[in-house]
């Protein structure tokens, strides 16, 4: 379509028919690449994905460029979704959310993330690129496909790694193993949303400090009371400073110890 076509047809009250037309046209051609990236295989699927996403995406700019008389006249009288939110959001119906492709892109999100921090090689970039995909749908996209379901795991790991480490450790070197978990995480490579990295913390001091807390307190001959007793200063700064990460975790070294 040509942008002179496009303004006639605002001009001659043909607005209706050019947005859903509009809309007609790039559902059907959205269907398409959904059924396209249904088909593919799962060791290309993310990076196919990406690269019909980043076609896709470019383009809405010079679609919105093309229909902007519709843009500024029509739309906003109407209260049409803009041309490209309405493109974000058809990508988001008509792809990101087919069951079989959201099903899939959550757990190859998952499996290349969970090999990465496993030391394994992998795309950093693609996660980076398919997770920035998500976010730019909107928050509850990003969560629903792959934040909620990734922290879920990873809670789990961390409380297993907790239960591991505190049948193998006496205290001391339990709070090592905490404080060097979460330096790792504060080092590691970031491909993921700020907000996520943020939650990783809050997961590892919620299932390897506040959730043993009373426990590693009390921990029989490397407890706080030993700590003090054997004039532990090392091992008790650890422990503060740990324990002050969390809520009222400063007040529960006393409260557990004394109570």
């Amino acid at each position: 379509m040509k942008l002179e076509h496009a303004y006639y047809m605002v001009l001659y009250n043909f607005g209706e028919k050019l947005y859903s037309g509009l809309v007609a046209t790039m559902t059907s051609h959205l269907q398409e690449i959904a059924r396209s990236l249904e088909a593919t295989q799962v060791s290309s699927f993310m990076e196919e994905l990406n690269t019909k996403w980043n076609d896709y995406y470019k383009s809405l700019p010079f679609l919105s460029d093309i229909l902007r008389y519709m843009e500024r006249t029509y739309i906003p009288s109407t209260k049409k979704t803009p041309v490209y939110e309405l493109g974000l959001n058809l990508w988001r119906e008509n792809v990101i959310y087919s069951n079989q492709i959201r099903n899939r892109l959550s757990n190859m999100l998952l499996e290349f993330v969970f090999k990465e921090r496993a030391g394994e090689d992998v795309n950093r970039e693609l996660i980076r690129n398919v997770t920035k995909m998500l976010i730019d749908l909107g928050p509850s996209v990003y969560e629903q496909v792959f934040e909620t379901p990734f922290l879920q795991v990873l809670a789990e790991s961390y409380k297993a790694e907790s239960q591991k480490y505190i049948k193998c450790f006496d205290c001391g070197d339990y709070l090592k193993k905490v404080e060097r978990c979460l330096n790792e995480e504060t080092d590691r490579v970031h491909y993921l949303d700020p907000k996520t990295e943020k939650k990783i913390i809050n997961a590892i001091e919620k299932e390897m400090i506040e959730n043993p807390m009373p426990r590693l307190i009390n921990m029989e001959n490397s407890g706080f009371v030993n700590m003090i007793c054997g004039t532990k200063y090392e091992d008790l700064e650890r422990m503060y400073n740990l324990f002050r990460r969390v809520p009222n975790g400063s007040c529960s070294i006393f409260v557990e110890a004394l109570g």
